[in-house]
């Protein structure tokens, strides 16, 4: 039977598969592939050229783009010399010159971090959750605000600009995280009093605006406090920041909680496991699995209400820009400035967005077979 199955001659060559590849193969396949599909794409494009090609001509085309002072300036189009010309205090604001350097290793071992978690083949990613947990921020810390080893002290009135943006939105995603999942977990908790203060701390700070919540920890905090304890105003900010997206964290991570069936939670109860066991090797991580797009989500808005602490004297990156527009030598180039603020914001809140697009992918979120 076996050598009856066997074939004696060669198969004839077949046609190789189609390739879909390259950019009008795509363009075919998705904008193009069919007669209807056809008109609606040459429609839309056409509108989008009739809408975007003025701007495309004052950003780009008619733009002018070199020198140190307004006359540089043709004003056919838009005028990023003020952007160069004001470029260090935009990321720096106003801190000394000769410390900027620090700034500088600072930004780099951020970005060495980030690339070390977030490039799946990089090996050692425990280390690098401990160095970014533990080490990274005490070294920071020591390098921004200085006073010690030698470095001169920088007082936080003096930071600004993109540093001083990067540093509240760092700190308020690393810290409003463990503190809405510890508030979710309270008011999922069996004990009255546990759940009860969750509920209070969420819906309290949930129930107030954020710009209210930075006047509180900006006027009100100092009072709460001894006398002879000095609160730093960006420390009251980071403070109001945290407490504010934790309560919004703590709901975006209990409905993972809910989304959980109970059986889970009952076998890890069958196999002598306690409470904080269950939850942080069984039901914790499949809860926040099922969350990422509403972390995320919460991390974008966190990101992007950094521009609130203009409201109690703190210069970040749009601050920065807009005190530069009041300077008598720039004045009426609000536009380019807004629209460097806006590209600025869109390019940290697009990269979050892939990336948690790429981590539902790698992780199979969705559960599809």
């Amino acid at each position: 039977m076996a050598g009856e199955s066997m074939r004696d001659e060669m198969i004839e060559a077949r046609r190789p598969p189609n390739a879909h590849r390259g950019v009008l193969k795509w363009l075919q396949r998705n904008l193009f592939n069919g007669p209807i599909n056809s008109v609606v794409s040459v429609v839309t494009l056409g509108v989008l050229v009739w809408a975007l090609w003025p701007f495309v001509q004052w950003a780009l085309i008619q733009a002018d783009w070199l020198g140190d002072s307004r006359q540089a300036c043709s004003g056919e189009g838009a005028c990023w010399v003020f952007i160069s010309a004001r470029f260090e205090s935009i990321i720096y604001g106003f801190y000394p010159e000769a410390a900027r350097w620090r700034v500088d290793i600072v930004f780099a071992l951020m970005a060495g971090l980030l690339a070390w978690l977030a490039i799946p083949k990089v090996p050692g990613k425990r280390w690098a959750a401990i160095i970014a947990v533990i080490g990274f921020p005490i070294a920071a810390y020591v390098l921004l605000l200085g006073g010690h080893f030698g470095l001169m002290h920088v007082s936080t009135r003096n930071w600004g600009g993109l540093m001083l943006t990067l540093t509240v939105a760092t700190i308020g995603i690393v810290g409003s995280l463990p503190i809405g999942i510890v508030l979710a977990l309270g008011r999922r908790s069996k004990m009255p009093l546990v759940r009860a203060v969750s509920v209070v701390f969420i819906e309290f700070w949930r129930g107030v605006p954020l710009i209210t919540v930075l006047f509180m920890a900006s006027v009100m905090l100092p009072l709460f406090v001894p006398t002879e304890v000095e609160f730093d105003k960006l420390l009251r900010a980071l403070v109001g920041i945290m407490l504010f997206w934790s309560a919004y964290m703590a709901e975006v991570v209990r409905g993972g909680l809910q989304a959980i069936p109970g059986g889970q939670e009952e076998a890890g109860k069958a196999l002598g496991l306690n409470y904080w066991q269950r939850m942080g090797l069984i039901v914790l991580p499949q809860a926040l699995k099922l969350v990422i797009p509403g972390i995320v989500n919460t991390f974008i808005a966190l990101f992007k209400d950094t521009s609130l602490v203009l409201i109690i004297g703190l210069f970040d990156l749009l601050a920065i820009i807009r005190a530069g527009l009041t300077d008598s030598d720039w004045l009426g180039f609000a536009t380019e400035g807004y629209v460097f603020a806006a590209l600025v914001f869109w390019v940290f809140c697009f990269s979050m967005s892939r990336y948690s697009q790429y981590i539902e992918k790698r992780l199979q979120t969705g559960h599809t077979n």
